[in-house]
This record gives structure tokens, sequence and C-alpha cells, in this order.
């Protein structure tokens, strides 16, 4: 085994990184001299070309949702920037609405990042930077101002600095155990509407199960349960809404279903003997195809609706993994199965994982993984939030990017000593963030252009409903 590092040592390393990057130096928006609308067609290859018009659409509603499709472009830009050389797991898309409640195994109520599409090793500040950018942009969406904006911006990050100094002190096994729960939420929100918003999402989260949803999305047929379709959301791959198309090699039913079967058994191969006992007692009724997200669009994403002897449900999601956009424009070790690096990042950044995560490779040779589709999970509708309630969101998100980054590289130690105790880091950011969102911007003007233009096709969920109705 190597010798650990000192503290010591720890801290003199984030002290170099300063001398590699200043963090005045974190201020640069990086490489923008580019064609957005070309990265966002490169990121649409290999996609379900009837879907692609719908990723458009949705992204085309706000600079918001745009920035939230467009991974591609901050990790294409931030790839000219300089970086301090200490890298980890980082989440790649730590956009404000990346984070959510959840329970975890034990059935606690947590907060906690929960998409890891782009996961991969790279510069801990890319995800920082983005969960700033991300408040700075979502300001000027509800219309609060460039001051607002910065005033969030240095929220987000002074709050991660200041979290992230609190875990250099914590060992190992206390930053694996450390957990953001809703009552520890509750109370640490500074006013009574915002543990008001807490509870109200615990009430939430506790109707949000299998069962519920159950009814909703699937009907009993001869004793069988048969998920309904609502096209472009939700369709049978082989069934007469199906928008994958013949070339797709699913139009035939026996052949998708053979794949899928041998393709859960190498799930289950990566799940512990006690979760392939559990699966064990479910039997498949349904699966279907689920368009969800923004910039998830067009990826392959299935939906599996499994019984038990009681009749009670589980539903679990099949999303496709493809190549992380992190992995795209930083050069890092890599662990040759995109399904399988996403449930790694995802144990290690997450404080609790679900207990049914796992990956396998399916039809067309595409990588997956697999989780529960719904288990009281919750996210922020910020559009209702005011400046007090939208300053508490970024306190918690950036304390869960903080313990996230603390756990997955065990280099709090490293990240506390460069960004020290001033301001420095947090002001070079705001004046990054506020660049991004002017950027983001042009580019979504760039993007309208084009759809306008006939470049891009861009359609709504409702007028892609409407090529179904009768």
């Amino acid at each position: 085994m190597a010798d650990l590092e000192s503290i010591e040592d720890k801290r003199a390393a984030g002290q170099k990184a300063r001398e590699r990057t200043k963090r005045s130096e974190h201020r640069e928006v990086g490489k923008v001299d580019r064609d957005p609308v070309e990265l966002l067609q490169r990121s649409s290859q290999g996609r379900v070309e009837a879907l692609v018009p719908l990723r458009y659409g949705r992204m085309a509603v706000s600079p918001f949702t745009f920035f939230r499709g467009s991974a591609i472009l901050q990790a294409h830009d931030l790839s000219g920037t300089p970086n301090t050389g200490i890298v980890s797991p980082i989440c790649g898309d730590a956009h404000l609405m990346n984070f959510g409640g959840f329970a975890t195994p034990e059935r606690q109520l947590i907060f906690d990042l929960n998409d890891f599409d782009e996961v991969a090793i790279g510069p801990w500040e890319w995800d920082i930077k983005r969960l700033a950018a991300s408040f700075a942009i979502a300001a000027q969406h509800m219309g609060l101002g460039r001051g607002v904006a910065s005033d969030l911006v240095m929220v987000v990050v002074n709050s991660y600095r200041d979290r992230i100094a609190q875990y250099a002190q914590c060992s190992a096994l206390e930053l694996w155990y450390e957990r953001i729960t809703f009552e520890g939420m509750i109370e640490t929100a500074v006013t009574p509407e915002g543990r008001r918003l807490v509870r109200k999402g615990m009430e939430k989260a506790a109707g949000r199960t299998h069962e519920s949803v159950l009814s909703k999305m699937a009907v009993e047929q001869d004793g069988r349960w048969i998920m309904r379709d609502a096209p472009p959301a939700l369709f049978h791959p082989a069934g007469p809404n199906s928008l994958l198309g013949a070339q797709s090699d699913w139009a035939e039913t026996d052949a998708w279903k053979k794949k899928l079967h041998k393709s859960w058994h190498e799930y289950l191969d990566t799940l512990a003997p006690d979760r392939r006992e559990l699966l064990s007692r479910f039997t498949v009724e349904d699966i279907a195809f689920k368009v969800v997200g923004v910039g998830s669009v067009g990826t392959f994403c299935l939906v599996m609706l499994l019984i038990d002897s009681w009749g009670k449900p589980l539903f679990l999601q099949i999303k496709e993994a493809r190549a992380s956009v992190v992995a795209q424009y930083f050069n890092a070790p890599g662990l040759g199965h995109e399904g399988q690096r996403v449930v790694v990042g995802q144990r290690l950044l997450q404080a609790a994982s679900d207990i049914f995560l796992g990956w396998t490779t399916g039809p067309q040779s595409r990588h997956f993984y697999l989780r529960q589709l719904r288990d009281m999970k919750v996210s922020a509708a910020i559009e209702l939030f005011d400046t007090t309630m939208l300053e508490g969101y970024a306190r918690v998100c950036a304390w869960v990017l903080a313990r996230a980054h603390a756990k997955a590289g065990g280099k709090a130690v490293e990240l506390a000593s460069y960004m020290g105790k001033g301001d420095q880091f947090a002001e070079a950011l705001v004046h990054y963030s506020l660049a991004c969102s002017k950027q983001n911007e042009k580019d979504y003007d760039a993007f309208l252009h084009a759809c306008r233009s006939g470049k891009l096709e861009a359609r709504t969920d409702e007028d892609m409903a409407a090529d179904f109705s009768v």
C-alpha cells in the first residue's frame, strides 16, 4: 500500500496549486470562439433521430433551460481555462436543478446530487463553476437583476468554501457517513418560510412511491400490468406509437426482448448478492421507452415495471450512459464502460445510493445503468422562490457539493488550503458566472436562429403529442 500524505503535505499541495493557477485566474470564461450549434449537433449524434427535435424544443424554452441542456458548451469552454491541477471524481453537471431529495435504503430522506450522466475525473472547480453559473442564469431567468445574481454566486462559493473548511477537519469515515438530511435542513433554515418549504418537500416525497405511480402510468389487463402509451413521453419500443424507427432493431418485439434478457443478467452480476435475491422476488410485467429531462432527451431510456407476489410494483429506469462531456475535454483515466462510470461515480459522490444501482450493455452495444425510477424523489420549484429562499437553496446546494467533493476525492484539506478564508476565489467566480451568463445568452440566440432558419428542428411536447391525436 502507498504511504498516505500527511495533513501538512495536503495543505502544502493546496498552497502550491495557487502557483499553478492564481485564484483570480478563475475569472476567465474560456474558449468561446466556437460554434455552439455545431457542438450541440455533435452531442445529438447517436440519439433517437425522431426525438432530437424534442430535445431542442425543450432547450428553446428559455436561456435557463438551454443552459441545462448544453453542458457540452461549458465543458468545452472550461477546457481553455487554467485549472488548479487538483483532480478528483466530479459530478460534471452540478447545475442547480440536478440536486434533490430522495430516500436512502434506510428510508431516511436526504438532499443530494441526483444526476451523474457527466460524472468523470476532472478539475474540482469545474463543478463549482457550473453550479455558480447556473444560479447567475437562474437569477436572470427570474428577472432578479445583476446585483442579485452576484450576491447568489457569492453565497454559493463562500458557502462551499466554508463547508470544505469544516470537512477538512473530518476523518475519512466521518466524511463517508456524512448525510444532509431534511431534518438537518430544517434546523439550518434561516426563515420560517424556508422551514415550511422543507417540510412540504418531505410531505411530497412521502407520496412519491412506486405504488402511487402505478395507477398513473399503467393499467391492469387480463391479470397483467401494462404501461399506457403517452407519446412522445412514454411509448412501447415495438408498439404502434414507437418513435425509435425501423433501423433501430427494436421494431421486432422478440428480438429486443431477447437482447434485454441477456442485458438483465449482466446487470444482476453488478449487484451485491442480497440485491439479486431481492429482485428474484419480482417478475417483469412490461417495458416502455421514456423520455426524460432536457439534456438527456433522445438518449435511450427504458422503464421496466416489475411486480412481486403481493401485486406490489417496482419501477426500474434503464438509462443510456454516453461519453461524459468532462471526459471529452479533460484527459483522465476512464473505466471503459460508460454505465460503470456513472455507477462508480454516483456511489463515490452521493451520501447514499439506490440499492438497485448497476450497469449493463444493451442492444446495439449501448451502455446503460439502472436505478429506481421513483423512490420518494423530489426537486425544487425555484420559479416559486423569492430571493431569500433562493439564497437558502444556494447554501444547501453548495453544502451538498462540498460534501460530495470531500467524500469522493478525499482532498478537502487541499481545497480548503487553496481557497483560503478570504473572498478572492468567490469574487473571481462572480466575474466568471456573469460572463458565463452573458455567453449563454449569445449561444441561446445563435441556437434560436438555427431553429428558426431550419438548420435545427425544434418541436415542443405538445407539438409531438398532437401527431398521435385521433
